[in-house]
């Protein structure tokens, strides 16, 4: 399906209106908000805000996928000068089916933009480190749709938003994949 971008942008909210939604991640966008510094990219940032590209995110703010990448490419898009725009993928449900992963609903996806509101380029649902992590966390985790799944999943979604939110490498991974991404829109 062939989307108009700029038409979904100016539904969207901007990061200061989704980060009003934040309830069970608010701490923990905020530490990585807070604490995660961008490298000295000067010539990178610098072609960025050149380019003039945009950006809208597909998130939720219970993902805590969304809690950790969110943070980071605010910082992007600060610094690159990036007009972001966030669509709630459970609202907007015929933009999130426009950008489904492996058939399936998974975000946050950030999709990169022209002035025609044609995609350039689109990075998510994850840099490759963090599914590396993800996959050793529900290392063993019980079968999908017994009882003690549906226990050890919340127990699981916990520590990931733990890790996610303390692993301050791992932010710099998500970083640079990001950028990878961005490069090709630039």
């Amino acid at each position: 399906m062939k989307v108009n971008l700029n038409d979904w942008f100016e539904k969207g909210l901007t990061f200061d209106e989704y980060e009003k939604e934040l309830t069970d991640h608010e701490e923990n966008y905020m530490k990585i908000y807070e604490n995660f510094t961008l490298p000295e990219d000067a010539a990178f940032f610098r072609q960025t805000a050149d380019s003039g590209v945009r950006a809208i995110i597909i998130a939720e703010p219970w993902c805590g996928h969304c809690m950790m990448n969110l943070p980071i490419f605010r910082r992007i898009a600060e610094k690159g000068e990036i007009d972001t725009r966030i669509s709630l993928r459970d609202t907007h449900t015929e933009l999130m089916d426009a950008y489904e992963t492996d058939g399936k609903r998974v975000i946050p996806i950030i999709v990169l933009f022209n002035e025609d509101g044609q995609e350039v380029a689109k990075w998510g649902p994850r840099a490759p480190e963090t599914t590396e992590i993800q996959k050793e966390v529900l290392r063993d985790m019980p079968e999908k749709g017994s009882d003690e799944y549906d226990k050890m999943f919340k127990v699981k979604v916990r520590e990931l938003a733990e890790t996610f939110a303390g692993n301050e490498v791992l932010w710099q991974h998500i970083y640079q994949d990001m950028k990878k991404k961005i490069n090709t829109a630039i």
